[in-house]
């Protein structure tokens, strides 16, 4: 089976081939999600906004001319999804902390390498270079390999993401998914105590959005979607569980990183 297109179809024939047991080839024609190579799909319709078990690619087809036609906005999306990896790497680290889950290193290296690089080519990536997309599509790829090394999408998505699908519920498509992980990012580096304010400007620089205005949606709709992030996906263990953020805190949190 080959999944031409975005992220959707992509997921699609993940999903379907693996239910039949037929081999799935990838073919993505935007750089703006980290399925590519993952073993995961995200399809709405199982009454959880989050991915399921399907199967990664036995190749993947990417050409860079094509790719290059598509709206930067799917690209600043990509670069969104990657450096979610740096809070989903510190959630999944503290759950082994404190909840003794299994964490591997090399998974994480690779996630947090993949958003490294994603940082440091910002300019370049904005600039709508063969370099920049390049090291966005390798990361991306890479991204999708850490989650089959970790079994589970535990480097990939932690707290950033809880809050995009939590985001997605309240206010469904306003903006993509991408663009929601990013915002998340600077609010859960903020919660633990790391670099926001990087990130926020990596994503400036990027064209990303950073605040909830810039998302589609209003002060009251972020305060409530970080207010119920954490019931999203009970089983993960994040820094919201950890810190049980009250309604009050989550707007006091979201003013402090200038998201409202």
């Amino acid at each position: 089976v080959f999944g031409v297109g975005g992220g959707t179809k992509i997921d699609v024939a993940k999903l379907a081939s693996a239910w039949q047991g037929i081999p799935f080839i990838s073919v993505p024609t935007t750089a703006s999600h980290d399925g590519i190579s993952s073993p995961l799909s995200s399809v709405k319709g199982f009454q959880k906004p989050f991915s399921v078990k399907a199967q990664a690619p036995i190749a993947i087809i990417a050409d860079t001319r094509i790719i290059r036609m598509a709206p930067y906005r799917l690209v600043a999306s990509g670069c969104g999804d990657v450096i979610a990896k740096i809070t989903a790497v510190r959630d999944w680290k503290l759950a082994h902390e404190e909840r003794g889950e299994y964490y591997g290193d090399y998974a994480a290296s690779l996630a947090l390498m993949s958003a490294k690089l994603v940082t440091e080519s910002a300019e370049a990536i904005k600039s709508g270079s063969e370099e920049g997309l390049r090291v966005l599509l390798e990361a991306l790829i890479s991204c999708g390999v850490a989650m089959s090394i970790a079994g589970s999408s535990r480097p990939c998505s932690g707290s950033e993401h809880l809050f995009s699908h939590s985001l997605d519920i309240i206010r469904p498509n306003c903006s993509m998914h991408g663009e929601r992980c990013g915002v998340g990012t600077i609010i859960m580096a903020y919660l633990h105590d790391a670099d926001w304010t990087l990130i926020r400007d990596t994503l400036k620089i990027l064209g990303a959005p950073t605040t909830a205005n810039e998302l589609g949606v209003t002060n009251e709709e972020a305060i409530r979607a970080l207010f119920m992030a954490s019931s999203i996906r009970p089983d993960r263990y994040t820094i919201l569980n950890k810190l049980n953020l009250s309604l009050e805190r989550c707007a006091e949190v979201l003013k402090a990183t200038g998201v409202i």
